[in-house]
């Protein structure tokens, strides 16, 4: 038996305007304890995507479910945990601590303008603690490292205990050596605590290694499938042109010596 579908786009298009198509009847299904990774080139229509799937965006034509309900009656926002692009890049004179942060996050379950509780606080502790930054509570962001911000981020997305965790380049802004440190994060959150998790990249390697499914974007959907589907020389082609060369990174331990 399956696991039980978590978002469901069935023939969704999107456009700003009618000469100028994002996206093209696309229809794919996540299910419960993926981990996918969408990959696609410059202007495919990634970030659109998510954004479709968050309810910022509403498609042209086509239907989205989140849970088994429509998107639009779909009314628990907490159940999608969300890290957006260039976190990574906050201001250093960002005034605020890890914790005040991480319990923003919060405020998706809780609502606004209501008094936090002692449950509150335990889902705000678990989220740091999962995310490997208890010890940094009391830091201000700005001072932290591109990684260590970008699991404030991601704390403060789980705070609201959610379901799905989507990031968007969670990368942009981790240095070389830390991203394998960060990928293993992500792989645990999704292999011991039943996380599904869903990252945007422009990085092949990282996708095909890291990932569980792929997901090809150009626009359209490329292809849907397992990670060693996107090392098709057919499947590149079609996403990024019949020149494009696939690079490959040395591995961490290459780049140490």
């Amino acid at each position: 038996m399956l696991p039980e579908p978590y978002i469901e786009l069935d023939n969704v298009s999107f456009s700003y305007d009618k000469n100028t198509p994002v996206l093209e009847n696309l229809s794919f299904t996540v299910r419960k304890g993926e981990y996918l990774g969408i990959i696609g080139p410059n202007g495919g229509g990634k970030t659109t995507l998510i954004k479709i799937i968050l309810g910022l965006l509403h498609p042209t034509d086509g239907r989205v479910a989140l849970f088994g309900k429509d998107r639009h009656d779909f009314k628990e926002k907490h159940r999608i945990g969300y890290v957006p692009q260039r976190v990574t890049q906050a201001d250093k004179n960002f005034p605020a601590t890890v914790l005040e942060v991480v319990r923003t996050g919060r405020t998706a379950r809780l609502g606004f303008f209501q008094k936090f509780t002692e449950k509150d606080s335990v889902a705000v502790e678990h989220a740091m603690e999962i995310s490997g930054i208890s010890r940094y509570r009391d830091t201000l962001v700005g001072n932290l490292s591109g990684g260590e911000r970008q699991r404030v981020f991601i704390a403060r997305a789980l705070a609201s205990e959610p379901d799905v965790l989507i990031l968007d380049e969670p990368t942009v802004g981790v240095d070389i050596g830390a991203q394998k440190v960060f990928y293993d994060f992500l792989a645990s959150l999704n292999r011991d605590h039943n996380l599904t998790v869903i990252f945007i990249s422009h990085d092949v390697d990282a996708v095909s290694q890291e990932t569980k499914t792929v997901l090809c974007l150009n626009h359209n959907l490329v292809c849907h499938g397992l990670p060693h589907d996107l090392l098709n020389e057919h499947v590149l082609e079609r996403l990024y042109g019949k020149h494009a060369k696939r690079v490959a990174h040395l591995p961490a331990k290459l780049l140490e010596k």
